[in-house]
């Protein structure tokens, strides 16, 4: 969707072929393109007047027509651990949260450095453990909001830790496919060798499990990596928690990543939200271990932040020991990731913006 702002085409809100058709449409050499492109994503210009491979005429001419738009930075926290979480404010006021995420080896240099970013303004989809849920859906960002939190804390990544970003992973704010093209486009934004030039495998798009979705990048052969947020193992306690199931239950997954491995033969993740005395028992362990032989994949065991106003809370360190045992039993490849960040409210299930927001569209409403 083209964004306009004062009549003006905002460039970074059309996919790469857009941005040539633009560029057709005024009568320009298709290389044009190329140039925009990567003054606005590998150097971060934002002004036609500095890019100075244009001619001024054409410079002239094109700022009659467009804009390229950006988001702003509204605010930084940096945890204790390291993390550092961002507020990005969007041309319509809207705010979005993306975080960045170090991990450092035994000198204590970040060695990793990974971004979780935003790909909605608030989500639809209303899981119950979830703090974007309760906002429900504002809207959708664009190819170039999505990028953007990518490019601009790549910079701060280099000038705090001495090195660009290594990983990005689409598990911020929103359910990621279900801005599917928005999604696919930044992610390749992200990875031309004229923006940031990561590998496609070093992003990672996680689901709550919209199974058409999961089905059409592997289809479109798409090398980026698939998690699904999976948080139960069996349809009834899947229910309580994640309204989507209703809809799209465990069996309709399973068809999802058996063709999603078959096509594209990558395994998946599951990210498995250990909570106390709900999804933590040995049955829970044994469905978990069904699930994830579906296809080759592997199981991040996370544990919660907890969130003001839900009554699932992290499960204690005796349970979770307990659980991985009854798991490596079972013979399923899985690791514990201690959700990081926690004292900026930057861990999983936590990304929310609490001050004054309007509430947008829920599923959970027909589905409470």
């Amino acid at each position: 969707m083209t964004t306009k702002t004062s009549s003006k085409i905002n460039l970074k809100s059309l996919s790469r072929t857009n941005l040539e058709a633009f560029c057709a449409d005024m009568k320009l050499p298709r290389y044009r393109a190329d140039q925009l492109f990567q003054w606005m994503y590998q150097k971060e210009v934002n002004e036609f007047s500095e890019m100075t491979n244009l001619s001024k005429p054409l410079r002239d001419q094109l700022s009659e027509v467009a804009i390229v738009g950006t988001i702003g930075t509204a605010s930084t926290q940096k945890s204790k651990d390291g993390t550092i979480k961002f507020l990005f404010e969007l041309h319509d006021g809207h705010k979005v949260e993306a975080v960045l995420i170090p991990d450092f080896d035994e000198d204590g240099k970040a060695n990793r450095l990974t971004v979780c970013v935003s790909s909605q303004v608030g989500c639809v989809f209303g899981c119950s453990f979830c703090a974007t849920g309760k906002m429900g859906l504002l809207r959708n960002l664009t190819p170039g909001e999505i990028a953007d939190q990518a490019i601009k804390i790549n910079t701060i990544s280099e000038e705090v830790y001495g090195k660009g970003i290594t990983n990005i992973v689409y598990m911020g704010m929103g359910e990621p496919f279900h801005n599917y093209e928005a999604v696919i486009e930044s992610a390749c934004i992200i990875t031309d060798p004229k923006s940031l030039g990561l590998s496609p495998k070093r992003i990672t798009i996680s689901t709550v499990g919209l199974t058409k979705h999961i089905m059409k990048m592997a289809d479109h052969g798409h090398k980026f990596r698939l998690a699904v947020s999976l948080h139960a193992a069996n349809d009834t306690k899947r229910d309580k928690i994640m309204p989507i199931n209703h809809s799209l239950n465990l069996s309709n997954l399973k068809n999802a990543v058996q063709h999603y491995f078959t096509v594209t033969k990558n395994p998946l993740t599951y990210e498995y939200l250990l909570f106390d005395n709900f999804n933590d028992s040995e049955d829970d362990a044994r469905e978990l271990a069904d699930i994830a032989r579906w296809a080759p994949s592997k199981v991040n065991i996370i544990m919660y932040n907890n969130v003001a106003g839900v009554t699932l809370k992290r499960a204690g360190e005796e349970r979770l020991d307990k659980f991985m045992r009854q798991l490596r039993d079972l013979d399923v490849r899985a690791t514990v990731r201690r959700s990081r960040g926690d004292d900026i409210d930057a861990g999983c299930g936590q990304l929310a913006i609490r001050e004054g927001v309007q509430k947008g569209k829920t599923i959970a409403k027909e589905t409470a």
